[in-house]
């Protein structure tokens, strides 16, 4: 009985964790692509302060949309971790706090958006400076909302790099998924050290990046196919 229960409460948290991790998927291009691509006029502080201003619903829901990801990874982060402690403790803990890092400094980034809110504001303690200057910072804080991805992207993508090894060794997830996501976490690294160091070639690095949609695999895997529930528990006496 107590083993039954055990092999059901792994294969709900592994669908739960699918679950999320497909909201996730579905969240995130709103606020990370489409808001952007919508409302930011690349070099055109002007122009895209008055689309913001014109559609401050649409980016405050992106807004919304970010606050919701970050709730949901700090569940994910721990769902996974349970997903893989069996294999090694000490690195599901480096794969949970990598990610836990990640959630937090994307957190953090989202203040850049309320800063552009407040700089376009029309509040009365503005007027100490002229219209294009607000214009310009609040464009230079978009700027450095994007950029900040190069740094959570590190994060996650050390986070990839021991999760897909432990999937890889965990003998109850098929050899293939740990094998996608540690080739997405080399995208991750790439896109994002590769940007650091030459930024003339952002664009084929960005390129290399989108790659990681592969990563959509596993969480599928996980909703449809769910644990291998034998090797778990094998998995899981071996470890106590």
């Amino acid at each position: 009985m107590t083993a039954t229960i055990k092999t059901n409460s792994i294969q709900m948290t592994a669908r739960i964790a699918a679950i999320l991790t497909l909201l996730i998927v579905v969240l995130a291009p709103f606020s990370m692509l489409y808001i952007p691509t919508t409302l930011v006029v690349p070099d055109d502080a002007a122009a895209t302060a008055n689309n913001i201003m014109a559609s401050q619903g649409l980016f405050r829901a992106g807004m919304v949309s970010d606050s919701i990801v970050f709730l949901i990874e700090i569940v994910l982060t721990v769902l996974l971790y349970v997903l893989v402690k069996p294999v090694n403790k000490t690195l599901s803990l480096a794969a949970a706090f990598s990610r836990l890092a990640m959630t937090v400094i994307q957190g953090i980034n989202l203040l850049n958006n309320f800063i552009v809110l407040l700089l376009l504001s029309g509040a009365g303690y503005l007027t100490a400076f002229a219209p294009d200057q607000l214009q310009a910072f609040a464009l230079l804080f978009l700027n450095a909302h994007e950029t900040v991805t190069l740094i959570w992207g590190l994060f996650f993508g050390l986070h990839l790099l021991v999760f897909g090894y432990l999937v890889y060794k965990s003998g109850y997830l098929p050899k293939f998924l740990g094998i996608i996501l540690l080739v997405v976490a080399l995208c991750y690294f790439i896109q994002d050290f590769g940007t650091m160091l030459l930024p003339q070639y952002q664009a084929l690095f960005t390129s290399i990046g989108s790659l990681a949609f592969l990563e959509i695999v596993f969480p599928l895997w996980l909703l449809i196919k769910g644990v291998n529930a034998e090797q778990w528990e094998k998995r899981v006496t071996e470890s106590t």
